[in-house]
């Protein structure tokens, strides 16, 4: 079951250029502080859980005074908890020019499973330092999976078409680890904030104990200025799980204005 919430968390990011390449990214961000996503995530038609990502500035001093503080939180609902309990907390604080981390904290509570960690990076020499060790990146650039989600947010995909991919390295669970993810197109779907117009991402996932053989995972991310994912669905081996944005505050543009990024 701790393999199925991190599956969860995955949703929330999604984002190959190739190996040892500096992915690109786009000089102005696509948020700001005091943005704060919320969403839902439903097992089949049964309420799972909630989450919450935030941007606010940073209260920890670093080299750079242009730091974000990054915050991802989830619990399973009432209802769901009666089956497992789960309350996660993840913590980045990330260069607000490059968007790399820092620094990268974690409380894992999931039933009588604790968790702990505190991870520091250095991007000079693309290394990651955790409780079990130093970690080297693949590529010239590395992330945890908080300020993944939000560089990918920022990765320049203007030359990109239907059936390209691209990978983004990050570390958790004591381990570095790269996420490959194909770029489908656009579609207009319906959500809880109206009807928007998405880019349709294919995150690759392997199956085992969560996935069937031929599970597909989507994510549409909105095709806009702000780029917030709004919707992700994937079958899992009994039934189906789907992430619905259920709220958005502090966005940095209006919800469905074109901007000079968009697809």
């Amino acid at each position: 079951m701790k393999k199925f919430y991190v599956a969860l968390l995955v949703l929330f990011i999604g984002l190959n250029f190739g190996y040892s390449q500096s992915l690109p990214y786009l000089k102005e961000s696509t948020f700001k502080e005091g943005e704060k996503l919320s969403y839902k995530l439903k097992y089949g038609f049964l309420s799972a859980a909630n989450g919450v990502l935030s941007v606010n500035k940073s209260k920890l001093q670093f080299s750079n005074k242009n730091v974000y503080h990054l915050s991802a939180f989830g619990q399973t609902s009432s209802g769901f908890s009666i089956f497992y309990t789960v309350k996660n907390k993840y913590d980045s604080y990330i260069d607000g020019n490059t968007y790399q981390p820092y620094l990268y904290t974690e409380d894992i509570h999931e039933n009588s499973y604790t968790r702990k960690e505190y991870a520091t990076f250095d991007q000079r020499n693309h290394t990651v330092k955790g409780a079990k060790g130093t970690f080297k990146s693949p590529s010239s650039q590395l992330f945890d999976l908080v300020s993944a989600y939000y560089f990918a947010r920022n990765l320049d995909l203007s030359s990109l078409k239907s059936g390209d991919s691209f990978k983004i390295p990050y570390f958790l669970n004591d381990e570095v680890a790269e996420l490959k993810v194909t770029y489908v197109g656009t579609e207009k779907i319906k959500t809880s904030l109206g009807t928007v117009e998405c880019i349709k991402l294919n995150p690759e996932i392997k199956p085992g104990r969560i996935f069937k053989k031929d599970s597909k995972l989507y994510l549409w991310v909105t095709n806009d200025g702000n780029r917030i994912p709004v919707r992700a669905h994937v079958e899992i081996l009994i039934g189906s799980v789907t992430m619905e944005l259920t709220k958005a505050q502090g966005l940095k543009y209006d919800l469905n204005k074109k901007v000079s990024y968009s697809k």
